[in-house]
C-alpha cells in the first residue's frame, strides 16, 4: 500500500489556520482544491427503502459492484443486506433500519455533506448493523482522505448502539484455570459477548480474550479456562483489582479479513465541518499501518468539536492507533474500551489541541508493531540508550517505537479515570514539544503555543499498570519526531507566552500504578504537585528530573501517599528464579534493587507518605527511599521529607555502585554525595538532620550515626553543597582518570572531587591538587555556616578579609584567609544566605552563596567572576 508522506499530507490536507482560542475551522477557504460540499436539509426529505426501485434515479436497486451515490435530496432507510458494493457516496442521508439485522458491505464511503445514521441519541439501535469496508481496488485516495474508510468532509455520523456498561473490574483473584469469574458490573452484558482480562502482571501479554459462555448476576462463565492468574483485590490500600473490557458491540464498523495479513485496515476520518457522534460502535481491524492519517477513529483539523463524541465503544484488533484528535478541540472520548492496538494509541497529534476530554477509558496492550516484532525503545536503561529504535523503517512517527496508551502533547485537556493497563513501552506519555509541530509547524501563532509552559488542566484518578513506564512526562518531541532521553521539562506560567509572569502548580492527583517493569513516574519539571498517589509493585516508584532549579517553589513534592513494594498480588511466576522467588520480578535479573521514592537533580519535597514493604532479602536489595542509580546530575540538600512512615521497609537504600543499575551513571559525582533533609526525624529520629551517603566527606562519626545497612548516615548540623569552580569545568559522562584532580581529605578520608559535593558547616577539609588557581563555592546553607580548606602550595587569595593567624581564622566570622609558610587556609562563611553569588551549576543557574578565589600566586590573576559566573 501506498505510504502517504508528511509532507503531501501538509500541503494537501491541512487548512493553513491555526487553531488558538475559540479559532474555527474554515472548511471552504481551506480546502479550495477539495469539492467542498453542503450538507443537505436531511430532516424535511422523506424517507424511502433501499430495497423500493423507486427509491433510485433509475428504477433499479443496487447490485453487486455498483458505485452508489445518494443525492442529496434522497433519505434513504437501509432495509436489506445489499451485496458487496463498489463504493458509496452520501450527499443526503442513508440510515439503517432498526427491525432487522443488516449488514453494508463497500470500499468505501464517503460523506460528502451527506448523513450516514445508525441509531439516534434518543433511540439507541437494537439490532446488529454491520459495516464492511473491502479493498479489492487498492490505492485510491478519495478526496485526499485515502482509501477503506468512512470519509466525511461537511458530512455527519451518528452511530448509536445500546451499550453502556463497557467494561469493569473483578471482583476477586480469578485464578488461572478458571472457567468463572466474577465482576463488579455485568450488567447488559450476554452469552456470546467477547470480554478481555487486563493482565495484572508485569507482562502486558497476558491479558486474555474470552467468550462468554453465560452470564448469572455478576459470575461470567467462560469459553475455556484462563492461562493466567488475574488479580482482584484491593491489597495493601492499592486498588489492583484487574480490569475486564467488553469488546462486543451491536453497531460494528471493521475492515475485512484480507486485512489481518495486509494490516491495511478500515479508517474514520472527519475533516472540516463534520459532525461525529459515535456510542456503543466496534470498530475492528480498524487502521492503516505505516500510513498517516489512517486511523481507527480520527478527527483532522476541524477547530472547534465541542459537542463530538466517541464513547461507550471499543476498539481492537487495530494495525495504527485508536482514536486520533488532531487540530480539534473540545471533543470528549469517554468510556472506550481498545485491546490490542498498534501505536500510541489515544492521541493528540500536534500539540495545538486543547479542552478535550478523555474520561474513564481502558486501553488494553498498545503494542509498537502489528507482526509481533518487539519494541526497539529509547529509555534510560542501559539496553536501550541508543535512539536506533526512532529511525527503524517499520514505524510511522519515531515515538512509536516506545508506544503508549495515552499519547499527551498539550496538557491543556482533561485526562479522568482512565486506565493504561499494559502498552510494551509506556502508559501516560505527556510528550510536550517546545511549540506545536506537524501541521503546524512553524505556522502563524505558533509561536505563540508554549506545551512546556501550559499548566496541565486536568489529570485525576488515572492507572497505569502492566507497563514499561507507567507516566512518562518529559522526552517531547522535536519537529523532526525524534526525541531524546532528557531536556523536554515542563514548567507552567500564568501566561504561557511570558515567563516574567507567575509559575503555577500542575498537579497530578490520585494516580495509582503498579506492576510496571521499570517506573511508575518519571518526570521532568518544576512546580509539579502529586498527591494521593498509590504506588506498588513497581521496580521504581517516582523519579523526578528538574526542568530548572530555582524556577518554582519546589521542582516536584509528594504528599499524601502511599508506596507499596511487595503486595499480595504474586502476579504469575513463570521463570526459574521467579518460581524460586515465589512472585513474578518487574527485570529479568532477579537481583534488581526495588525502591520507593528515588531523589534526583534539585528541589523535592516527600511529605505524609507511607512506605510498605520495601524490605531486603536474600534475593534482592530493597529500599523505601533512594537517589536514581548512579546519578552524575543534580544534587541537592534542600530535598527534604517530613512526616513519612515506614512498614516492613529498610527506610533508606544507598547501595554501592554497579554499572549494571546504572541510568546516567556517569564522570560526575552526584550519587557518591547524595543527600536529603530529615525535617521532622520521621526517617533517621533526628529532626533537622540530614540524611547523607556514607563518603567520609560529607559525615563523620562526630556529628553522624552511621548507617551501614543503608549506606548512609543521620547527621546533624548545616549541610550545603560546595562547587570548585564552574560545574562545566568537570566532564559528565568522562571515564577512567581525571586530567589534574582535585583530592579532598577530611579525618583521614580521601574522596576525590568531580563537580560538586555535600559538605558540613564546621568541616575542616584539605585540598589537595596541582591545578594553578581554584574558585571555592558554597551554596544551599544557612546563614553562618562555614568551611575551612586547607590549600598547600596556594599563595594567595581575593574575595576574603587576611587573618594574622589559623587561630583568629577559624574565629572569623566573615569569609577569609590566612598564608603560613606551608600553604594557604582560607574559610568561606555564609554571611548571607540570599546573594545573587556566581552562576555555580548551568541548570537553573543555581549561584553560590559564599565564594573566594586562591592561587599559587603571590597574587590572584584571574578577576572575580562576572553575573553569569564567568571568570576572564
Amino acid at each position: 500500500m501506498r505510504i502517504l508522506s508528511r509532507q503531501f499530507l501538509v500541503f494537501s490536507l491541512f487548512p493553513a489556520f491555526l487553531l488558538l482560542g475559540t479559532a474555527q475551522a474554515e472548511g471552504q477557504d481551506a480546502h479550495a482544491h477539495m469539492d467542498m460540499p453542503a450538507q443537505a436539509p436531511h430532516s424535511a426529505v422523506p424517507a424511502s427503502r433501499w430495497s423500493d426501485p423507486a427509491s433510485w434515479p433509475d428504477g433499479k436497486v443496487p447490485g453487486a459492484g455498483d458505485a452508489v451515490t445518494i443525492a442529496r435530496d434522497k433519505n434513504i432507510v437501509l432495509d436489506v443486506s445489499p451485496p458487496a458494493l463498489r463504493s458509496l457516496t452520501i450527499n443526503g442521508k442513508l440510515s439503517f433500519a432498526d427491525d432487522r439485522d443488516t449488514e453494508l458491505k463497500t470500499e468505501w464511503i464517503y460523506l460528502a455533506g451527506g448523513e450516514l445514521d445508525i441509531g439516534s441519541e434518543a433511540r439507541p439501535f437494537t439490532r446488529q448493523a454491520t459495516i464492511t469496508l473491502t479493498d479489492t481496488i487498492p490505492d485510491e485516495d478519495i478526496n485526499t482522505m485515502g482509501d477503506r474508510g468512512i470519509m466525511m468532509l461537511n458530512g455527519t455520523l451518528e452511530l448509536h448502539g445500546d451499550r453502556t456498561n463497557t467494561w469493569t473490574k473483578l471482583a476477586r483473584t480469578a485464578k488461572a484455570g478458571s472457567t468463572k469469574i466474577e465482576v463488579l458490573d455485568a450488567s447488559g452484558w450476554r452469552k456470546g459477548d467477547q470480554i478481555v482480562l487486563a493482565s495484572t502482571d508485569f507482562d502486558p501479554h497476558q491479558a486474555e480474550r474470552r467468550a462468554v459462555a453465560a452470564v448469572s448476576g455478576n459470575t461470567l462463565t467462560l469459553d475455556k479456562p484462563l492461562d493466567y492468574m488475574h488479580y482482584g483485590e484491593i491489597t495493601y490500600g492499592v486498588d489492583e483489582r484487574g480490569e475486564v473490557g467488553l469488546l462486543t458491540r451491536n453497531i460494528r464498523v471493521q475492515a475485512s479479513e484480507d486485512a489481518e495479513r495486509s494490516y491495511f485496515g478500515g479508517h474514520i476520518m472527519a475533516m472540516p465541518g463534520s459532525q461525529v457522534h459515535i456510542s456503543g460502535a466496534e470498530l475492528y481491524r480498524m487502521g492503516q499501518n505505516m500510513h498517516l492519517a489512517r486511523y481507527p477513529m480520527h478527527w483532522h483539523v476541524l477547530g472547534e468539536g465541542k459537542g463530538q463524541y466517541i464513547q461507550n465503544s471499543s476498539i481492537h484488533d487495530t494495525y495504527s492507533r485508536c482514536v486520533t484528535v488532531h487540530g480539534t478541540n473540545n471533543v470528549r472520548v469517554e468510556n472506550n474500551v481498545t485491546f490490542n492496538t498498534v501505536g500510541h494509541c489515544f492521541f493528540l497529534e500536534d500539540a495545538v489541541e486543547h479542552g478535550n476530554q478523555f474520561v474513564h477509558n481502558l486501553g488494553i496492550l498498545t503494542k509498537c508493531h502489528p507482526d509481533g516484532k518487539p519494541c526497539v525503545p529509547t529509555d534510560l536503561t542501559l539496553a536501550h540508550q541508543s535512539p536506533a529504535g526512532q529511525h527503524a523503517k517499520d514505524i510511522l512517527i519515531p515515538s512509536d517505537n516506545t508506544a503508549s496508551t495515552f499519547w499527551i502533547t498539550n496538557p491543556d485537556n482533561t485526562y479522568v479515570g482512565n486506565v493504561a493497563a499494559g502498552s510494551e513501552a509506556i502508559g501516560f506519555w505527556f510528550a510536550l514539544p517546545q511549540h506545536p509541530t506537524g501541521a503546524f509547524l512553524d505556522k502563524e501563532g505558533s509561536d505563540r503555543i508554549w506545551p512546556r509552559r501550559t499548566k496541565i488542566r486536568e489529570f485525576r484518578g488515572n492507572t497505569a499498570h502492566s507497563n514499561f513506564d507507567g507516566v512518562m512526562f518529559d522526552r517531547g518531541p522535536a519537529p523532526d519526531g525524534t526525541f531524546n532521553v532528557g531536556g523536554a521539562g515542563h514548567i507552567s506560567y500564568a501566561d504561557p507566552t511570558d515567563t516574567k509572569s507567575q509559575v503555577v502548580v500542575s498537579a497530578i492527583d490520585d494516580y495509582t500504578a503498579y506492576k510496571n517493569r521499570n517506573g511508575a513516574i518519571w518526570s521532568r519539571g518544576e512546580a509539579h504537585l502529586y498527591r494521593n498517589m498509590k504506588l506498588a509493585d513497581n521496580a521504581i516508584g517516582f523519579t523526578h528530573a528538574s526542568g530548572g532549579a530555582g524556577l518554582g517553589p519546589y521542582t516536584s513534592r509528594v504528599i499524601d501517599s502511599l508506596f507499596v513494594g511487595e503486595s499480595g498480588n504474586i502476579g504469575n511466576p513463570a521463570t526459574p528464579a521467579e518460581v524460586a522467588y515465589g512472585r513474578s520480578l518487574p527485570k529479568e535479573t532477579a537481583d534488581f534493587p526495588i525502591r520507593g521514592y528515588e531523589y534526583y537533580d534539585y528541589l523535592h519535597e516527600v511529605v505524609n507518605t507511607t512506605f510498605v514493604n520495601y524490605q531486603p532479602n536474600a534475593t534482592r536489595d530493597a529500599g523505601a527511599i533512594s537517589y536514581l542509580l548512579f546519578t552524575s546530575f543534580g544534587m541537592s540538600t534542600e530535598n527534604s521529607v517530613k512526616g513519612l512512615k515506614f512498614i516492613n521497609s529498610k527506610p533508606v537504600d544507598f547501595p554501592a555502585v554497579q554499572s549494571r543499575w546504572a541510568s546516567d551513571f556517569g564522570g560526575r559525582a552526584a550519587y557518591r554525595s547524595a543527600a536529603f533533609h530529615d525535617l521532622d526525624g520521621s526517617v533517621g529520629g533526628v529532626p533537622g538532620a540530614y540524611i547523607v551517603i556514607d563518603n567520609g566527606i560529607a559525615s563523620n562519626e562526630k556529628n553522624c550515626e552511621m548507617k551501614a545497612s543503608w549506606g548512609a548516615a543521620v547527621c546533624k548540623g548545616d549541610m550545603g553543597r560546595l562547587s570548585i569552580d564552574d560545574t562545566k569545568v568537570f566532564p559528565e559522562f568522562v571515564t577512567g582518570p581525571a586530567t589534574e584532580p582535585v583530592v579532598l581529605q577530611r579525618e583521614g578520608k580521601r574522596y576525590e572531587y568531580n563537580g560538586e559535593t555535600t559538605i558540613p558547616s564546621g568541616a575542616e577539609i584539605r585540598v589537595a591538587t596541582a591545578r594553578d588557581k581554584l574558585s571555592l563555592s558554597l551554596r544551599e546553607m544557612d546563614k553562618g555556616s562555614w568551611v575551612i580548606f586547607e590549600l598547600p602550595g596556594f599563595a594567595s587569595a581575593l574575595g576574603g578579609t587576611p587573618q594574622a593567624s589559623l587561630e583568629a581564622l577559624r574565629a572569623a566570622n566573615t569569609t577569609s584567609y590566612f598564608k603560613d609558610d606551608k600553604g594557604l587556609w582560607a574559610k568561606v562563611v555564609v554571611e548571607d544566605p540570599t546573594p545573587r553569588g556566581p552562576i555555580v551549576v548551568q541548570v537553573g543557574k543555581l549561584r553560590a552563596q559564599a565564594t573566594i578565589e586562591v592561587s599559587r600566586h603571590a597574587s590572584v590573576a584571574t578577576a572575580a567572576p562576572d553575573d553569569a559566573g564567568r571568570r576572564e
